[in-house]
């Protein structure tokens, strides 16, 4: 089943910018947490002084982290209207993944958490995260990945697709993408037990919201079971790809 694009973004812009969505995944909208955001930050090589901006930012979480624990500073970027900053080294522009709204050449640093399996043009986005980055500066990007033996049809709606699941991509095909854009990749990594905690608190949250809207969350029961099989069989996984810009 395809979609078109914009059908796809509208869809995760209103879905991310839910309070659903916050009660659902918490702070962090992506496995891993703050401790895998310390890791990107870390892997991003900035500190005062650096512009780093966060693609796909959500509620703007990792954006005040890597302030807090670099210096840095970010330009949250998200297709959702832009959140009022409160610190100063913060701001938001409404943009897309696939046409950024910064000049070539400008920030010290991309982070892109678990939001590059929902662009609809993959390879377009990849241009866009290599265009934006100085030469040698560094992209740390955190995605749903899946294996070459592919994912049951029952997760190709566009539910599915929201939900980060439908257009995941192995890790070196990931990585091919960069490189295609003109970024060498340094490092990839499995972080699939992030996905499988992150399932876990999901699982226990819908259980409180089934207590008082039993028929609202059939889909979401529906979907999370057959991504807890996925990542069970060993064809759904979360994946870690640090790159720099020549």
């Amino acid at each position: 089943m395809t979609f078109a694009g914009g059908e796809i973004k509208a869809c995760c812009a209103a879905a991310y910018s839910s309070a659903t969505a916050r009660f659902l995944l918490g702070d962090s909208f992506h496995p891993g947490g703050a401790a895998l955001t310390s890791r990107l930050a870390w892997a991003l090589h900035v500190g005062p002084g650096d512009l780093v901006v966060d693609v796909a930012c959500g509620p703007g979480s990792s954006a005040y982290q890597l302030v807090r624990e670099t210096g840095c500073e970010v330009i949250g970027v998200d297709l959702a209207p832009p959140a009022e900053a409160d610190d100063p080294r913060v701001s938001f522009l409404r943009g897309d993944a696939e046409a950024l709204p910064l000049a070539d050449a400008s920030v010290d640093g991309v982070l892109c958490e678990c939001a590059f399996c929902t662009f609809p043009d993959k390879a377009t986005a990849a241009r866009e995260l290599a265009r934006v980055l100085r030469p040698g500066a560094r992209l740390a990007l955190s995605d749903l990945i899946w294996q070459p033996d592919g994912l049951p049809e029952s997760l190709a709606s566009l539910e599915a697709w929201v939900g980060c699941v439908a257009d995941a991509r192995p890790l070196d095909e990931i990585g091919g993408l960069l490189q295609e854009a003109g970024l060498v990749v340094d490092l990839t990594e499995a972080h699939d037990d992030a996905l499988a905690a992150l399932l876990d608190r999901i699982e226990a949250r819908l259980e409180v919201v089934a207590m008082f809207a039993a028929d609202g969350v059939a889909v979401g029961r529906e979907l999370l079971h057959e991504v807890r099989a996925a990542l069970d069989r060993g064809l759904l996984g979360y994946g870690v790809v640090i790159a720099h810009r020549l």
